[in-house]
């Protein structure tokens, strides 16, 4: 059975923007703690596309912060693979990117500690007390937060549409897996800024 697209956006939205912090803007070393395909910094920059838009026809925005306590306790499994020690709490480079993303008052900000921004966090509440049925998912990585985020919202049965312009993975590969995954789970699932910025003006 081949499913057809839903509209961009069912009832109200919310937008989403997964882990774009300090460190992709001030981290210019070679070898980061987290692989990046090439343009990723790119990518991160048009999310602001996302949050102008966001910020002009009244969708909620909600920035996601992956912070991790210094004594390393609560990454659990997390080092196990290619990542290294990452997102510090009190490291300059875990800052939210407030001005490279036209953070607002009246934005909202929850802090995560593994991939998915559903899993030990408030934004379930958050999400109810906003009514949101459409998530707009922005950020990085597709391959890991992203996606993680993504299915956890479908299993929650949000209607979820990620911004394939304004995210980016670990590596080309694993970014292209990764949103073909997410359209399998939901048809029409990605979306560009420019139909996306339409919708939120509709």
């Amino acid at each position: 059975m081949t499913q057809q697209p839903r509209a961009p956006i069912e009832g109200r939205a919310a937008l989403i923007v997964i882990d774009i912090q300090k460190s992709t803007f001030i981290d210019d070393r070679a070898e980061r703690s987290i692989p990046n395909m090439p343009g990723y910094r790119e990518r991160m920059l048009r999310a602001r596309g996302a949050v102008d838009a966001a910020h002009a026809y009244g969708v909620p925005v909600v920035f996601i912060q992956e912070v991790h306590r210094p004594d390393l306790v609560d990454f659990g499994r997390e080092l196990d693979g290619d990542e290294d020690v990452h997102c510090l709490d009190g490291d300059p480079r875990t800052e939210i990117a407030f001005e490279e993303m036209g953070f607002r008052q009246g934005d909202y900000i929850v802090p995560k500690r593994r991939y998915s921004a559903f899993f030990g966090t408030d934004l379930e509440i958050l999400l109810r007390g906003l009514r949101a049925e459409t998530l707009l998912l922005c950020g990085g990585l597709t391959d890991v937060c992203v996606h993680y985020t993504f299915v956890d919202a479908h299993q929650s049965d949000y209607f979820c549409r990620v911004i394939e312009d304004c995210v980016g993975g670990s590596s080309i590969e694993a970014h292209e897996a990764a949103l073909r995954a997410m359209e399998y789970l939901q048809t029409g699932a990605r979306r560009s800024l420019d139909e996306m910025v339409r919708a939120m003006a509709a």
